[in-house]
């Protein structure tokens, strides 16, 4: 096993845990990365979703009191506005989904299902949490998913919430006075929920973790290029050379020059050494033959 065989084996090694090492690392920091990033992009639409139900209290909903006895307007409830304008946002996000899953809503589609209820009760039984985000498996894969609790802040929603008898009678015709009622001031009764399938962060991560190891294989490769040129240059050609001039002198052959000596590395010791000893040998000859 020749001298450059030795050296590329080890230097394969060396390279292949290398690789295998960055791969384990940069794969695990990049797909929690990637999930870190879709949960800030669903913290900041649903603080959209936040503004909007705003917005619509204190803003929409006043204007348009005095229609609310002849006709429902559910442009006016805030969940229903913060619904729609996320919705519109659906178009342009598809993998994004909102809802504000409530345990006893007026509006039905926003009932919570049970894994839903179950955030919501965490919420309920521990008022300091105000996030919880996880993954979840589902019929189509798994789900990232973000919540926040729905806490009643503001005393202007129990206007259609308290009891049947306060809410406005177009409200009571489409909807009945059986749900979305019961509901009091700080209690908290629904989660707003912002889920992502898992394929959408983890392809994400997966092309950029394709990227850096294309790079870092790229990069892996130039440099054992460049180092099996400079191993040929600067020590196998030179120990090849010394190899072939001393077989020459071991039959008698002193017609072989010296070996220049100006580089001061290993390899110029090792010339300056072989330089003296066929000075040795020849006069040793000499004097032999005399």
């Amino acid at each position: 096993m020749g001298l450059r065989l030795k050296f590329n084996l080890v230097l394969l090694l060396v390279f292949g845990a290398g690789m295998g090492m960055s791969a384990y690392v940069s794969h695990r920091l990049l797909d929690e990365n990637a999930k870190q990033e879709t949960l800030r992009n669903a913290g900041l639409m649903m603080e959209s979703a936040l503004s909007m139900r705003s917005y619509t209290v204190r803003q929409v909903k006043p204007l348009l009191d005095s229609q609310l006895e002849q006709t429902f307007l559910p442009q006016t409830v805030p969940a229903y506005a913060a619904t729609e304008v996320f919705s519109n946002l659906a178009v342009k996000y598809p993998d994004f989904t909102y809802k504000e899953a409530t345990l006893n809503p007026t509006n039905p589609r926003d009932r919570a299902v049970e894994w839903e209820s179950d955030l919501v009760q965490k919420f309920r039984a521990d008022g300091s949490a105000r996030e919880l985000a996880g993954e979840r498996e589902t019929p189509t894969g798994r789900m990232l998913y973000l919540a926040r609790p729905i806490t009643i802040t503001d005393p202007a929603c129990l206007v259609c919430h308290s009891v049947p008898d306060a809410a406005p009678e177009s409200m009571i015709r489409i909807y009945g006075p059986n749900n979305g009622f019961g509901w009091k001031h700080l209690e908290t009764v629904g989660a707003q929920v912002v889920s992502v399938p898992m394929s959408v962060p983890l392809a994400n991560a997966r092309r950029t973790f394709n990227s850096f190891m294309l790079s870092l294989g790229g990069i892996f490769l130039a440099t054992f290029v460049v180092l099996n040129i400079m191993l040929s240059m600067l020590i196998i050609r030179p120990i090849s050379s010394m190899s072939a001039a001393a077989d020459r002198i071991s039959t008698g052959d002193f017609s072989v020059p010296e070996f220049p000596s100006h580089t001061g590395d290993e390899i110029d010791v090792l010339a300056n050494s072989f330089n003296r000893m066929r000075r040795s040998l020849q006069k040793a000859i000499k004097l032999i033959e005399s």
